[in-house]
């Protein structure tokens, strides 16, 4: 009873936002159209936060209020399923579920255990390099952090005698839960491919007139990227350090594990040299005639998941992942391309490029990125931050004068750093929280710590690199 009334509260408190902003006479110069998919659009952020039903239901209630209410037609309301990085994402959590399936992601994570896994720190960086290696093909971070390195984590945790539930919890459990998790939010923001809103950026800033490649998004990444890999562990390990700094016996566990998996498995070697035709095709494609977003590679490698049976048609059907994110990712997608078409997303940077106006574009890209940023406390959902916002800000700051691509870069890499912040701030984040290694106050604090490192680092670091190879 108690949680129906929970239930019944949060989704009155929904349903109120929506109607309120319905009702709110729009501000001049914003057509009433675009004021009403405004309202529906907002009721359903705020109904994927407070989660009265599960997102894909709320997703569906918005998008029957956008053809129920006339705002849009039924055509229209359905457009977003059509989108090609909508598929391009539904494939790619296929992909991912035949690393799973075949066990050659736990293999790579073991693989680089058993080569640096001789003390706690060397043990983090296995974690973190297993997570980069599996990244540009695992575009569900849930299903690359908590689906694969999460299971390795808390086993070695328990193999030393690390549980939460006895006071042991920083005996070295709780350092490697924390750097795994913050490992796989700087991974996430690395490749087009690693996290599934990302290629909604991509659609968003081409709307912006910015071009995004995967070539070009993995360049100007890479260089914060893997200074950022290589810092996070190690402060960690200096603020937050385990008991247990040498670990020798990992390395036996890894190599355990390899043996009792023994040779590679033909599964195994099919999903490698797919996910070695995927990575060539997702760089080279273009050269070959296939789209530039990606999608029709990432077909072919699901084809040839299939045609050799490493996944079958029942893999795909009970994906429930990929179906649910393509049910509520469209819908939020759709809502976002016809706020832009109808004038709000305009309006709005028209709006607000009037307050940064005269400040200059270092300083008014370095405010709007720190507002994006923190702004991630109120969201639970990478992607509805992203689709909420981006597009918004990415307006703002080009027409404050920062280059166009540096601009939808910096928000791009921010929209996947800013998961970090908090203990439900992106998919895996509950799975590695729910672990009960950390109290909350505590990983809200180490979140907040690294969150300062990390955009000093993608800033700086960042900054230099992207001057180097001419973003700005």
């Amino acid at each position: 009873m108690a949680l129906n009334r929970n239930r019944s509260l949060r989704l009155a408190g929904t349903l109120a936002v929506g109607v309120v902003v319905w009702f709110t006479p729009p501000p001049d110069g914003v057509d009433i159209q675009a004021w009403h998919l405004l309202a529906i659009f907002i009721a359903t952020i705020v109904g994927i936060i407070t989660s009265p039903f599960p997102m894909g239901v709320v997703a569906v209630f918005g998008l029957t209020a956008t053809s129920l209410t006339g705002t849009l037609t039924v055509e229209q309301s359905v457009s977003g399923f059509g989108e090609r990085v909508m598929w391009l994402i539904v494939i790619a959590f296929f992909v991912s579920r035949g690393f799973i399936k075949t066990g050659l992601g736990a293999r790579i994570a073991y693989l680089f255990m058993a080569a640096v896994g001789q003390t706690s720190l060397g043990l983090a960086y296995s974690l973190v390099a297993a997570d980069l290696t599996l990244a540009p093909a695992m575009p569900s971070n849930t299903a690359r952090a908590a689906g694969v390195i999460f299971p390795i984590v808390r086993s070695i945790a328990r193999s030393y005698g690390s549980r939460p539930s006895d006071g042991t919890a920083r005996r070295i459990g709780a350092f490697l839960i924390k750097t795994a998790y913050q490992g796989t939010v700087i991974t996430s923001a690395m490749f087009v491919t690693a996290m599934a809103a990302n290629p909604i950026i991509v659609r968003l800033a081409g709307d912006a007139g910015v071009h995004l490649t995967w070539t070009g998004w993995a360049t100007a990444a890479i260089v914060p990227g893997l200074v950022s890999l290589m810092v996070m562990p190690w402060v960690l390990y200096t603020v937050y350090p385990p008991e247990i700094r040498e670990t020798p016996g990992a390395r036996q566990i890894a190599r355990d594990k390899l043996r009792d998996m023994g040779a590679l498995k033909s599964s195994e070697r099919t999903m490698l040299a797919t996910f070695v035709l995927l990575l060539f095709l997702w760089v080279f494609g273009a050269r070959f005639g296939l789209d530039g977003t990606g999608t029709t590679a990432a077909f072919i490698g699901l084809s040839v998941l299939l045609l050799s049976g490493t996944l079958t048609w029942d893999d795909v059907l009970h994906e429930h992942g990929a179906w649910n994110t393509l049910v509520w990712m469209s819908t939020l997608v759709m809502m976002a391309n016809y706020l832009n078409e109808l004038g709000l997303v305009p309006w709005f940077a028209m709006t607000m490029g009037g307050m940064v106006e005269g400040i200059g574009w270092v300083p008014a890209l370095a405010v709007l990125g720190l507002v994006y940023f923190y702004s991630h406390y109120f969201f639970a959902s990478n992607t509805a931050h992203v689709v909420a916002m981006y597009a918004a800000f990415l307006a703002v700051a080009i027409g404050a004068g920062a280059p166009p691509a540096l601009a939808a870069l910096v928000l791009a890499f921010f929209s996947n750093l800013f998961a970090g912040l908090s203990h439900y701030g992106t998919g895996p984040a509950p799975v590695f929280f729910g672990s009960g290694y950390l109290e909350m106050g505590t990983w809200w604090k180490l979140g907040g710590l690294l969150s300062v490192v990390n955009i000093l680092i993608w800033t700086v670091v960042g900054g230099l690199w992207w001057r180097m190879i001419g973003l700005w």
